[in-house]
């Protein structure tokens, strides 16, 4: 399999599949994929992912314990965080996000996918919009 870059918007299915019904299978061959592959992550994707679980506890949407059964989960999986997410931020991420009128969250998975020249893990359709329209391939799709 290949390596690509995994979106929050992916992994936060993994827990919340009823937020996205029509995303569940891509998000589901993502997981399975990740079996096999490497997935790289900008360093924000561990705070969107706990500013969601804390937000969705908070609901009632979901218990702390299954909440830590996904963490447990993201742990176990070959996810690597890239180190200079923040070196880029003021400067090709920033002029990512304005070229495609992405938040700043968004342009960082885009500018690891440029930067590194793997496909994007993404169920975001702006995000997927950019990437294409940037020449990025979106993961799992021929």
């Amino acid at each position: 399999m290949m390596d690509f870059v995994l979106d929050a918007s992916v992994a936060l299915l993994w827990l919340l599949p009823e937020t996205n019904p029509a995303g569940v299978d891509y998000a589901g061959a993502t997981l399975k994929a990740l079996k096999e592959s490497q997935a790289v992550a900008p360093s924000l994707l561990a705070l969107e992912v706990a500013n969601v679980v804390a937000k969705v506890e908070a609901k009632g949407v979901v218990t702390e314990a299954d909440s830590q059964r996904f963490i447990a989960l993201i742990g176990r999986l070959n996810i690597v965080t890239d180190q200079a997410t923040a070196a880029h931020a003021l400067g090709d991420t920033l002029n990512l996000a304005r070229r495609y009128k992405l938040s700043a969250y968004d342009a960082a998975y885009l500018e690891l996918a440029l930067r590194t020249g793997l496909p994007l893990a993404t169920l975001d359709a702006e995000l997927a919009k950019a990437a294409s329209t940037a020449g990025v391939p979106i993961f799992g799709t021929h």
